[in-house]
């Protein structure tokens, strides 16, 4: 174990900042500020708001997640950081404090790709992936299908949302009912006591000549608001729980069947489901139905891994490091739309040659 890789992540691609230190697949600390109640007054995520909330929560997360692991900085193999997709002035808090602290120990820096590293995360639960995996990522900003031969190198995109996503879905239904920011924790907890077949939303892109992998949840969103407005103009009650169980299952319903889809049409035999939607219990019980009907192997990670976190950061970047990728240059930047086809972002130096020698003690020493 003290052969495998020592590596810090740093996550800050919307409004979490997440650090976590892992040794190769075993995690060692995930240590998390959030934001999120500074944001729940405005509906949604300030960009503005977030990248202050990280800059003021970075150094001392990035201690406390050292203290947790039980490590020092110096004993580092490398240091990882989120360059992209995401808020372009959160990513950039992150990938500054990155640079700093790699500079300053001597460290490799790994500039990684947030998706792919919610789909590595998974190693930190269940071990190695399998090459191919096809892994469904559903947040608040994606609702992806990839394709994964190769985590560190070869990520091809099969579907995605071409409006809304998933979970802005969830939060946009949740503040039509009133129920409050984020929407996916407490959807899902008033669908438990509803019925999820008492109204028949829409299933998008579902029909014979629509994509077969890509995802839409404009029109389920907008006939979700229509059908509350309806009820509320008519002076009647609206049934909460089993319009948040409705709502539930269109999405779900879509998101696993399309999944399953094209796990059988690429022949492949492992899911993974990731992203902070994948925290979904009926996502995960009807994913786990589906996939056991079609003899797919389920793996998704337990629910605090499968938001966004440094940990996922950390095995990305570890595996960079076990694998020989080479690391970032110095003029890494945050690139808020980063394709998913670049895992990370690396330099065009082998790998330690872009370290300051003089800064090698600098920090910690």
């Amino acid at each position: 174990m003290a052969d495998e890789p020592l590596v810090l992540g740093i996550e800050t691609s919307c409004d979490e900042t997440g650090v976590g230190i892992v040794r190769g697949t075993t995690l060692l600390a995930d240590a998390i500020a959030s934001s999120v109640d500074e944001h729940a007054r405005f509906g949604g995520v300030v960009p503005e708001v977030a990248s202050r909330a990280h800059l003021e929560a970075m150094v001392p997360t990035i201690d406390r997640a050292l203290k947790e692991a039980g490590v020092s900085a110096k004993d580092l193999d490398g240091i990882a950081v989120t360059a992209g997709p995401g808020l372009a002035g959160a990513l950039l808090v992150g990938v500054s404090a990155a640079k700093a602290y790699a500079y300053a120990l001597g460290k490799p820096l790994y500039g990684v790709n947030h998706l792919a590293s919610h789909i590595c995360v998974d190693q930190l639960e269940h071990g190695a992936l399998p090459e191919p995996t096809m892994a469904l990522l559903v947040s608040g900003g994606h609702s992806s299908l990839l394709l994964s031969t190769d985590i560190t190198s070869d990520v091809r995109p099969m579907g995605a949302t071409i409006d809304d996503a998933a979970g802005e879905a969830f939060d946009k239904i949740a503040r039509v009912l009133d129920l409050g920011f984020p929407g996916g924790p407490v959807i899902d907890r008033y669908a438990r006591e509803g019925d999820p077949e008492a109204i028949a939303f829409p299933r998008g892109l579902t029909g014979p000549r629509d994509p077969a992998y890509d995802f839409s949840f404009s029109g389920l969103k907008t006939a979700v608001a229509r059908w509350i407005e309806a009820k509320r103009a008519a002076g009647e009650e609206v049934p909460v729980r089993d319009v948040a169980a409705s709502f539930q299952e269109a999405v779900v319903d879509v998101l696993t069947r399309k999944a399953v889809r094209a796990c059988k049409d690429q022949g492949v035999d492992h899911l993974m489901i990731g992203g902070g939607v994948a925290a979904n219990s009926r996502l995960r019980a009807l994913a786990q139905e589906r996939c056991e009907a079609s003899g797919i192997r389920l793996r998704v990670p337990r629910p605090k891994l499968c938001t966004d976190n440094g940990a996922m950061v950390a095995a990305l970047g570890a595996e960079m490091v076990a694998r020989g990728r080479a690391a970032s240059d110095w003029d890494l930047s945050a690139d808020s739309s980063l394709p998913v086809t670049d895992p990370h972002v690396p330099g065009a130096v082998p790998a330690h040659d872009h370290v300051h020698e003089l800064a090698k003690d600098n920090l910690y020493s």
